[in-house]
């Protein structure tokens, strides 16, 4: 829509508040509201003043002042609201330049769709991430000088069979073999059905939903693919549109790559194209029929990956589910069909608009805008530079012996070591001004401070079953 079709649709809607959602640094979606008499086609300019230093990441507080700007395009009914509310995603602009916010996410993904015209590579980059998560009946934690806790809990979890639930009726998926069951294992079938109709109410196209691999609440739903800003509207409002239902229905859903020990987390496999002239460069008559730029753009990926880790998967939690040995493809390879290769090549349909890279190391605990930006950007930078990605892997890796695997390099193993990889790889990224180094040392500085330093300073439960007696 065009801001003259906000306003006439605001009428037709009967709007009566307008939601203005844009996202902090890492990921999180932030609004304030204002009534409806406040939008006007100027507002699509003009836009509307906030408090920058209260955001994570963002401003200081001597420079605090900043504008959120509405795009028309984005104008859409909130689903949840009892009250009519109108949603607008915004950009960020700085009030006295009216330049674009460096350190805004979406900023950034305009940025990278900007610097792939610019490299004349191509026009178009595709996305379409597989954000898998939990919906669990409970979940309390706590964090205290003497004490910490965490407990979550579903109807579903293996380990309830014995609970009395007066009465229990068993049909709790085993650990690792929830993938696919039906009713009544799977239990959240018509909830997650429910997410797939107001998602589509929104206009995002669902391809798929189903239970995953782990017990207690696992699921996935697939989005189709879009281009880059695009898809990072539609992953915001998958979150929410995930997390509402749940809470809908008294329940609660999460993102983090690993609440649950011993059992599968939740990664978010992405896949990947770059388009040109209607034409899918990464179809060709090469490995699993690709081109020679997909495989260029494979060669970007991998080289890259311990630093996009950083980006693609930015919380310690994530390095819960990257562990070597287990479900998580850390190992840095590429295959067609093989699902323990980093960047495997879907061999679903013979079509040449459908070939497509599908990288599986990133988790949904990610910030979209800036993880598929900096995918693009490694994949461009394979491209430009013909990194060649070296043989496919179509082995079993965990099946290979110690001497044929010492070959085969691993994505880092901690987010202070993805960090670390940032630090030293981030050419690639600042290419076209896409990340910035302020970006890019601002999230580095955050992440030490206030999430690694931390965690790695408070005692683990499981640190007194191993040495209190010592």
């Amino acid at each position: 829509m065009k801001p003259g079709e906000v306003i006439t649709f605001v009428k037709q809607q009967n709007a009566k508040v307008v939601d203005l959602k844009f996202l902090d640094f890492f990921g999180i979606w932030q609004h304030f509201s204002v009534p409806v008499k406040k939008l006007s086609e100027e507002s699509f300019e003009s836009g509307y003043g906030f408090d920058g230093s209260s955001i994570r990441g963002w401003q200081p507080i001597h420079a605090s002042d900043m504008l959120v700007i509405p795009d028309p395009t984005t104008a859409i009914m909130d689903p949840f609201m009892e009250t009519p509310t109108l949603s607008l995603i915004c950009d960020i602009v700085d009030p006295i330049t009216k330049e674009r916010y460096t350190r805004d996410p979406r900023s950034i993904a305009s940025k990278a769709e900007n610097y792939l015209k610019y490299s004349g590579i191509g026009e178009t980059a595709y996305f379409g991430p597989e954000a898998e998560f939990f919906v669990f009946d409970d979940i309390r934690f706590d964090c205290g000088p003497n004490s910490a806790f965490y407990f979550l809990d579903s109807v579903e979890g293996q380990w309830n069979t014995g609970r009395d639930e007066k009465p229990n009726l068993g049909y709790k998926p085993r650990y690792k073999e929830g993938y696919f069951p039906v009713s009544p294992t799977d239990t959240l079938q018509e909830i997650r059905t429910e997410m797939v109709l107001i998602l589509e109410s929104l206009g995002i196209e669902v391809e798929a939903q189903h239970h995953e691999v782990a017990t207690a609440g696992q699921g996935e739903i697939d989005m189709k693919y879009a281009p880059l800003v695009r898809m990072g509207d539609r992953l915001m409002w998958f979150k929410y549109v995930v997390k509402n239902v749940a809470k809908r229905h008294r329940m609660t859903a999460t993102f983090m790559p690993k609440p649950l020990f011993g059992d599968n987390g939740s990664g978010m496999h992405t896949h990947v194209s770059i388009w040109k002239d209607g034409r899918n460069l990464f179809a060709g008559d090469r490995y699993a029929n690709l081109s020679n730029e997909a495989l260029w753009a494979i060669g970007g990926i991998l080289k890259h990956t311990p630093a996009l880790c950083a980006l693609c998967n930015p919380t310690t939690n994530s390095y819960k589910r990257l562990v070597p040995g287990y479900e998580a493809p850390v190992n840095l390879a590429y295959s067609s069909r093989n699902r323990s290769a980093a960047v495997r090549i879907p061999m679903y349909s013979p079509s040449p608009s459908a070939r497509r890279l599908e990288f599986r190391t990133p988790d949904p605990s990610c910030n979209g805008y800036i993880a598929f930006s900096a995918i693009l950007m490694a994949a461009l930078d394979g491209i430009e530079n013909r990194i060649n990605p070296g043989e496919p892997l179509d082995k079993d890796i965990y099946s290979l012996s110690p001497e044929e695997m010492a070959d085969v390099p691993t994505a880092p193993g901690s987010l202070e070591e993805a960090l670390k990889a940032l630090e030293k790889d981030r050419d690639f990224l600042l290419k076209g001004d896409v990340f910035t180094p302020d970006v890019i040392d601002t999230w580095i500085s955050w992440k030490k401070k206030n999430e690694i330093d931390p965690v790695r300073m408070r005692p683990h439960p499981l640190e007194f079953s191993l040495y209190f007696d010592c």
